[in-house]
């Protein structure tokens, strides 16, 4: 029996995969931006079946993004195995807009193991974001980084930038080298390297991450080039393919299985269109990737010493595995009752770690409690806690108690792609102390009135229920978890996404959040029963 890969192999908010193989043993890292913990590691035994088992940066001693804004924090980590233990390089990009000039310090954490524990990190230069580390096999160490160039008439995307890494040390040393200028697909970042039958391979994306994303090879004889670009490059694109299934193809990396077959690893999207026309950015050809940028995985060989994708340029859905044993993991449970003194992994918050100042699971047994500190707009401390939307067609539902005695204290169940792009259903007070559920969002900066106030009269428990059918949310909620109302209208869900806003700086993806405020400062917490995910 022929098995296939079924793309995409890392649903939801993935992007900027970067594979290796130790052993039987592959592994992906992807970019999780101002998500904390930082950094997903994901692990498979063939290729097909993929499980998180780990983030890398777990302690702000690794990364501090207090005060970030949308899509800033950790972008596109390199993951590398040498020495017999785990390198991982990685950006902190601060400041990404106002200006030409971003702040990308950019460090190397190293672990035993993929599920860590990761070291402290090392400053590996401040050039740009996307670093990377080859491990040559006469022992150097070679960072490789995208510049980024500020300066009036420049694109910002300055080439690619070699220099020697001291382990030992600790530091950079030598003189850096601009290897690679890129090619006329232009942006020119995600560097990684690959050493083969005598060749240096220098793999890139270029295009922008949106639809002209692509995946750029080059090599040379020596790994300070000079360096030629593929004949046929570049190796894979989405471009001009407006009816692909995968979009916005690119940022790739190879892999070889025990047996000797390649594969290539790439980010892609799978959009919705929105017959509305809502759009702000026409250059995505009114496609939206509500779900954010996923990974993908596409088959590929060697021809003349170049690697090519086996199917073609233009990525597919299903690809012929590789010959390995299937290795499935346990399925997950799509419920969680709060019964574990821990979360799950697939659980992220904004810019800082869980802290029983505001979060608890031991407080009330059985319960998550949120002890609610800023409102969803702000870029400090916001009392939330989030799972990713894997699926156009999902549904997650929550038990709350709740006590407000103003309309500065509301906790409930959100949508959330950013602080300027969530919708959220709340239960809350009004001026006169009643509790009340509305539905309230803000989009592009704008905050939003979505539903009236409903009143619960003394009722604290509720059931609060988010659907998302493609291009629309829906909330609903139960007083008895039996019988289900409406609140609100139908939520468009395509501004909740990377494509949904004016602002070209949007990375992430979409997330199911249980969220609580008090604006007086008194912290005033939710208790939330659980939290089931279905998709359908």
């Amino acid at each position: 029996m022929t098995h296939k890969i079924i793309n995409p192999v890392l649903k939801g908010f993935n992007p900027d995969p970067s594979i290796i193989r130790v052993g039987d043993d592959y592994y992906i890292a992807t970019s999780t931006f101002e998500w904390f913990p930082g950094i997903q590691i994901h692990h498979s035994k063939d290729l097909l079946n993929w499980r998180l088992i780990s983030h890398a940066l777990t302690r702000t001693s690794q990364l501090d993004m207090k005060g970030m804004d949308n899509s800033e924090g950790v972008y596109a980590p390199a993951l590398t195995y040498s020495d017999g233990k785990y390198w991982l390089c990685f950006s902190n990009v601060h400041a990404c807009r106002g200006g030409n000039w971003m702040a990308t310090p950019s460090f190397v954490v190293t672990a035993d193991h993929p599920e860590g524990p990761w070291s402290d990190p090392v400053s590996i230069g401040n050039y740009g974001f996307d670093p990377s580390l080859f491990h040559d096999d006469d022992g150097k160490k070679y960072m490789l980084n995208m510049v980024w160039d500020g300066r009036a008439n420049k694109n910002y995307f300055g080439g690619i930038v070699l220099q020697e890494f001291d382990a030992d040390a600790g530091k950079l040393v030598g003189k850096a080298k601009n290897i690679f200028a890129g090619t006329a697909l232009g942006c020119t970042e995600g560097p990684q390297m690959l050493k083969k039958d005598g060749y240096y391979y220098l793999i890139t994306a270029e295009g922008g991450t949106a639809m002209d994303h692509a995946v750029t090879v080059c090599r040379a004889k020596d790994i300070a080039g000079p360096y030629e670009v593929h004949p046929d490059n570049p190796i894979l694109t989405s471009r001009f393919q407006e009816g692909a299934p995968l979009s916005r193809a690119g940022h790739g990396f190879l892999v070889e299985t025990q047996n000797g077959e390649w594969y290539l690893s790439h980010l892609c999207g799978r959009g919705i269109t929105n017959p509305e026309g809502y759009q702000f950015m026409p250059d995505y050809n009114n496609h939206f990737s509500i779900l954010g940028r996923e990974t993908a995985l596409q088959k590929a060989h060697w021809q003349d010493d170049w690697p090519y994708v086996t199917t073609g340029k233009t990525p597919v859905l299903e690809v012929e595995a590789p010959n390995l044993p299937l290795s499935p993991w346990p399925a997950e449970d799509g419920l969680d009752d709060f019964g574990s003194k821990t979360l799950r992994l697939d659980y992220q918050t904004l810019r800082e770690p869980v802290n029983e100042d505001w979060v608890s699971l031991t407080e009330r047994p059985g319960h998550l409690r949120l002890k609610g500190r800023h409102y969803l707009s702000s870029r400090y401390e916001q009392s939330l806690i989030a799972r990713r939307f894997q699926s156009h067609s999902a549904r997650a539902e929550t038990k709350m108690e709740f006590r407000p005695e103003t309309p500065y204290q509301m906790a409930g169940l959100c949508a959330y792609y950013a602080r300027n792009g969530h919708y959220f259903l709340k239960m809350t007070a009004n001026d006169e102390g009643e509790r009340v559920l509305q539905v309230v969002g803000n989009i592009n900066d704008e905050y939003g009135e979505y539903s009236q106030e409903v009143g619960i009269g003394d009722a604290c428990s509720v059931y609060m229920r988010l659907t998302l059918d493609k291009q629309w949310y829906k909330y609903s909620y139960s007083l008895d978890g039996k019988t289900w109302r409406s609140i609100g209208p139908a939520l468009n869900s395509t501004p909740l996404s990377d494509e949904g806003g004016p602002d070209i700086f949007r990375f992430t993806g979409s997330f199911v959040a249980l969220f609580a405020a008090d604006i007086t400062g008194q912290k005033a917490h939710a208790d939330f029963d659980y939290l089931e995910y279905l998709e359908h």
